[in-house]
């Protein structure tokens, strides 16, 4: 049994990483949008499925024209993932000041309720405009990019490992998922916004005593958040290709998991949140067959991430970086 799942380790990695990146960078926005309103914005995934369709439509609209299909596909991509990231930057302050400002001092479970409508709003919306413009089908499947298979030789390190091999689509996820998530801890960090929203988020009547522009601060935090989902919505829809509008549904749920296990509210345990749940995820997918002597499959490898959160919330509910907090009375 060792031996098999060492086979497969390398393998393993690969697409634990590829997937747990995804789930880092979206758990990110989980994260920014509870640390300084605590709210559970579930429509959050739903702004990722989003981000895929818009980068999926922008994909093929681009490669169809000739002066654009001329151009090299990553200079394309960057500018998909741009236009992408701003529009649902845009989304996600309009979501904000919309539905969830005028609900911002009642009691949380509205905002809550509000959030899950929200998410079948955009749900429902985006099948619509993908029947009407893909003659009827709401699947859409963006054109093949950064598709050319790469194998590692991981058998001449060791005969215990198998080969692995992953599509070029892998280093590109896993690059811009860094980028995105490096660039977030600096801008949270480092620059003036960000502490604003650091000062925002630990109390924010006395940050508004301090001219510190609340309803702005929280508007950007939901800009970058959104922002974020967008741009992951991109990565997913040019590593898997086929998307529909229902992906951010339980891709959603995950990265809230992973947003729980790292200490929601704390960016960098989302990022750890996220790697280490997509390693899992794929660990068991390939092993746990394997594991349960046939009883349970791949195919309840969800089952797996959802005991992960449970256990989490019962002996670690602050999360692995996260911190005990009080209730204020």
């Amino acid at each position: 049994m060792l031996q098999t799942i060492l086979q497969s380790l390398p393998q393993v990695l690969v697409d634990g990483l590829t997937l747990g990146a995804v789930y880092a960078v979206v758990a990110l926005g989980y994260t920014m949008v509870y640390g300084i309103l605590q709210l559970i914005n579930f429509a959050h995934g739903e702004i990722f499925m989003t981000g895929a369709f818009i980068g999926t439509g922008l994909f093929i609209l681009f490669l169809g024209m000739g002066w654009v299909a001329a151009l090299p596909t990553l200079l394309v991509f960057i500018v998909v993932i741009v236009i992408s990231s701003v529009i649902t930057g845009f989304i996600g302050v309009g979501m904000e000041r919309i539905a969830y400002r005028p609900l911002r001092n009642t009691h949380r479970l509205l905002p809550l309720i509000t959030a899950i409508g929200i998410s079948f709003i955009l749900q429902d919306l985006i099948r619509f405009i993908a029947e009407m413009m893909n003659g009827g089908s709401y699947i859409l499947t963006g054109p093949s990019i950064f598709s050319e298979q790469i194998s590692i030789k991981t058998s001449s390190i060791s005969s215990v490992f198998s080969d692995a091999s992953f599509k070029t689509s892998f280093i590109l996820v896993l690059i811009t998922a860094i980028v995105l998530m490096v660039a977030l801890d600096y801008f949270v960090n480092k620059t003036k916004w960000g502490t604003a929203i650091r000062a925002v988020s630990l109390d924010r009547e006395t940050a508004s005593l301090m001219s510190i522009n609340v309803n702005k601060v929280i508007s950007t935090t939901f800009f970058v958040g959104s922002a974020l989902g967008g741009a992951t919505g991109v990565l997913f829809a040019v590593q898997y290709g086929t998307i529909d509008p229902y992906i951010g549904f339980i891709l959603g749920l995950k990265a809230f998991i992973a947003a729980v296990l790292g200490g929601i509210g704390n960016i960098r345990g989302a990022m750890f949140g996220g790697i280490l749940l997509g390693l899992m995820e794929m660990f068991a997918s390939a092993n746990l067959s394997l594991l349960t002597g046939g009883i349970f499959g791949a195919e309840y490898k969800d089952v797996f991430a959802f005991a992960i959160l449970i256990l989490v919330l019962i002996f670690k509910p602050e999360g692995l970086f996260g911190k005990p907090t009080v209730e204020k009375v």
